[in-house]
C-alpha cells in the first residue's frame, strides 16, 4: 500500500473541495539538485526556499482536479548568484488515470505528470482524455496523490537562466566581485588569437 501523505484524496470522497499548503522544507527537498538552487548554498531545511497553496475542486466522472496554485520559490541568479524570488500563479486542470490505463510510449512509460502525457489515439481500451486537459497523472488503488502535481509546479517554474534583473552585470570573471554593487580594476582578458600582437608598436 502506498505511503499516506497530506496530499492524498480518497476516490470515494469525490466530488470534494480541498485546500493544500506546501511548506518551505518540502520545496527545499523538491528543488534539491537543481543547479540554480544548489548555487545558493542554502541549507536543506532552508526556511526561505519557498511555499505554495492550492485551492482545488476534485470531481469524479473519471478523476479530475481544477483550481489554482499560488506560491513562490527562491533560486540563484544565473549571473551574480544572488537570490531570486520567482512567483507562481497557475491555473490547474488535471486528469488522473489508473496507472495501467496510461500506455507506454514504445518501451518507455511517460513520467508521472509529464506535460502533454496522454493515452495514445490508437489505444482502444484506454480511457479518453479531452484535449483541454493539459496534464495526466497516474494513481493507484483508491487514493489520488497530488504531491507529484505540486512538485511539478515548482520544478517547472525554474527557468534555465533566472535573472535577478534584466540588466544584471554579473560577477567579474577574474576577481569574482559583484559588478552590480562594486567596481574593480580588472582588465578584460586578451583574446589568445591576438596575444602575438601584444606590445607591437605601429609606425607613426
Amino acid at each position: 500500500m502506498a505511503k499516506e501523505t497530506p496530499y492524498q484524496v480518497l476516490v470515494r470522497e469525490l466530488p470534494t473541495h480541498r485546500t493544500f499548503e506546501v511548506s518551505p522544507a518540502l520545496v527545499s527537498e523538491w528543488l534539491k539538485g537543481l543547479p540554480m538552487r544548489e548555487a545558493l548554498g542554502a541549507p536543506d531545511d532552508d526556511p526561505h526556499a519557498g511555499h505554495g497553496a492550492a485551492d482545488l475542486e476534485l470531481y469524479a466522472d473519471g478523476a479530475h482536479a481544477a483550481g489554482s496554485f499560488r506560491g513562490e520559490l527562491t533560486v540563484a541568479c544565473s549571473r551574480c548568484i544572488e537570490p531570486v524570488t520567482l512567483v507562481l500563479d497557475e491555473k490547474l486542470r488535471v486528469t488522473f488515470l489508473p496507472r495501467h490505463e496510461i500506455p507506454a510510449d514504445d518501451d518507455d512509460e511517460p513520467a508521472p505528470g509529464a506535460k502533454g502525457a496522454k493515452p495514445g489515439d490508437d489505444e482502444d481500451d484506454g480511457a479518453e482524455v479531452n484535449d483541454e486537459d493539459i496534464d495526466v497523472f497516474p494513481f493507484d488503488g483508491e487514493r489520488i496523490d497530488l504531491e507529484p502535481l505540486f512538485r511539478e509546479q515548482f520544478v517547472l517554474a525554474v527557468p534555465y537562466a533566472p535573472l535577478c534583473k534584466d540588466d544584471c552585470k554579473g560577477l567579474c570573471a577574474q576577481c569574482g566581485i559583484d559588478k552590480n554593487t562594486s567596481t574593480c580594476s580588472c582588465e578584460k582578458p586578451i583574446d589568445p588569437r591576438l596575444a602575438g600582437l601584444r606590445g607591437l608598436k605601429l609606425p607613426t
